[in-house]
């Protein structure tokens, strides 16, 4: 997979690019990495890349023609356009789903705003994707494309150490995760439940299957609407739902 960042502050990417999964992915050739400051592609003797809005309004502007030029250049000679994700407020919530679908790609760009907002053009004709990453407002794309970038690669493969740590992951499964332990099994009085202890295979897979419904319906009822569930985990969920009445 290949991933280009279009950032006026492309600095911001060198430790998180180059560091943990991230460096791993890169050094087994799952990813490659490219960061590009958009200012390079700017027309403008100063390298200016935004303007005063028309129709007045407070707040800059980013103009079409450096970004428009900087994802020309790094298309060129492809026989398959990239995919170009504009990272912005206003754009598709972020979720592991979509996570998974673009783990799928060849090559996608990540666009990074500054100021009060884009030219309308960049999202009708240059991006395919607007993503957010929550109901906030960041300074720029920078951080909430990383946080992107990571829950992307770390799905490729031979990324992870252990194949089904992505699957297994909290939301793959369309429920979160069930709690985990480790060694000592008591610490401070505090002990790992008996059934993690058994051995029983059958028993932990059933146990760790109902805690992850439980902590789905303790604290994220609304992933429980669109979860795939079977039908033994429809009769618990509605054991829990009769007990919290």
């Amino acid at each position: 997979m290949k991933i280009d960042v279009l950032s006026l502050f492309p600095e911001m990417f060198g430790g998180v690019l180059h560091s943990s999964i991230m460096k791993k992915a890169q050094a087994n050739g799952a990813v490659t990495f490219g960061v590009t400051d958009f200012r390079d592609y700017s027309t403008s003797k100063h390298r200016k890349v935004d303007d005063y809005p028309y129709g007045g309004g407070a707040g800059m502007v980013l103009k079409p023609e450096p970004l428009f030029a900087a994802v020309e250049a790094i298309s060129e000679g492809l026989e398959k356009p990239p995919r170009v994700i504009l990272m912005c407020p206003q754009g598709e919530t972020f979720t592991q789903k979509k996570a998974e679908e673009l783990s799928s790609e060849e090559h996608v760009v990540f666009i990074c705003g500054h100021y009060e907002g884009y030219d309308e053009r960049i999202r009708q004709y240059l991006v395919t994707d607007e993503l957010s990453i929550g109901d906030f407002v960041l300074t720029g794309g920078e951080i909430a494309a990383m946080a992107v970038i990571d829950s992307v690669v770390r799905l490729l493969p031979n990324v992870l150490g252990n194949a089904d740590s992505p699957v297994l992951d909290s939301f793959s499964t369309g429920l979160l995760e069930h709690p985990q332990y480790t060694r000592p099994s008591n610490f401070n009085g505090m002990e790992v439940p008996d059934v993690l202890l058994s051995g029983n295979h059958a028993e932990i897979d059933k146990w760790r299957e109902q805690q992850s419904l439980l902590r789905t319906f303790e604290r994220r009822k609304d992933l429980l609407k669109d979860a795939p569930l079977t039908e033994h985990q429809r009769k618990f969920l509605h054991q829990l739902k009769r007990e919290n009445k």
